[in-house]
């Protein structure tokens, strides 16, 4: 029975503590607030895994370390780094396999779809941080100090997840108001669920030959917002959706009262533009496909339904 420790208990780390320990592995997952799916395999542990010397302890005799967590998108900048580098430390002096959980910031604006041999360009603040964390650990790889794998899906769709849809679409779209969104509505974008990241990131540990690269995860669609959005509608029973491209005065004014929305503006390439993943490699290499999409907004509709 082996172990496995996932830092983060969000959405997607919940999901791959579940996965890891209905395999019958052992799983200790951490976060600040101690939570994570109840499941006899499964310890949570309340703990700050930026603390290199604790994470050192928590991960020895791990097989895998799995980073899920993020900092809050405005802390993002700050306290990626610390968390970065403990992350390193302990897979080096635990020996554990590490995977990171990114996104496509450090790609910076890609004309075309994105694929994983994409260089580094970030363009912004947040795009370089994603990209010095990548840097370093696939460095450490190819000094042979550790083996590592990173895995970056599209935009995030469903129940618990800190998302444009999730924030600024679905809960208009169920109340039957008026959608104001910084997005070119009918630009192709890729769309990802918590449920398949996580089974990416339990595949790829899984394969001797997933290491020392990134992997996409295969999108639920390449839908536009308005696509979406419509698809959403019809599923719920809610009005045909009434949506609006967000105007660059109405950001900066809900940027200046809200300290994560003042963090969008910086990103907006990757919302006024089409934003699509190439995952054909990652489904061909793990005979992994994408959760239907109706499937994902039903289950977001229901949380959204259940916390009102």
């Amino acid at each position: 029975m082996s172990l496995h420790v996932v830092v983060g208990a969000n959405h997607s780390g919940t999901a791959t503590a579940r996965l890891l320990a209905e395999s019958g592995d052992r799983v200790r997952i951490l976060s600040r607030r101690g939570g994570g799916p109840e499941h006899p395999l499964i310890e949570r542990i309340a703990a700050d895994a930026s603390d290199a010397a604790l994470l050192i302890e928590l991960a020895q005799g791990a097989v895998t370390l799995f980073n899920c967590a993020s900092p809050a998108y405005n802390m993002l900048p700050i306290e990626t780094p610390a968390l970065a580098a403990a992350l390193l430390a302990a897979a080096e002096r635990s020996g554990a396999r590490y995977i990171n959980l990114s996104n496509t910031y450090g790609y910076g604006p890609v004309f075309g779809v994105m694929t994983e041999d994409l260089p580094m360009s970030p363009t912004t603040i947040k795009g370089r941080v994603r990209a010095q964390m990548w840097q370093d650990a696939i460095t450490a790889h190819e000094q042979g100090r550790i083996r590592f794998a990173e895995v970056r899906p599209g935009d995030f769709i469903g129940p618990g997840s800190v998302s444009m849809f999730n924030l600024m679409v679905a809960p208009s779209v169920l109340a039957g108001n008026p959608v104001h969104i910084p997005a070119d509505l009918d630009a192709a974008h890729s769309w990802g669920y918590p449920g398949d990241v996580a089974r990416m990131l339990v595949a790829v540990s899984r394969d001797d030959q997933a290491w020392g690269r990134a992997w996409h995860v295969p999108p639920i669609s390449d839908g536009s917002v308005r696509e979406i959005a419509v698809r959403f509608a019809d599923l719920t029973g809610a009005p045909v959706p009434q949506l609006a491209n967000m105007s660059p005065l109405d950001l900066h004014n809900l940027a200046i009262s809200d300290p994560i929305m003042a963090e969008v503006p910086e990103m907006q390439y990757l919302y006024q533009r089409p934003s699509v993943l190439d995952a054909s490699l990652a489904a061909r290499t793990f005979d992994l496909k994408p959760t239907p999409l109706d499937d994902v907004l039903i289950e977001t509709a229901n949380a959204i339904t259940r916390s009102a």
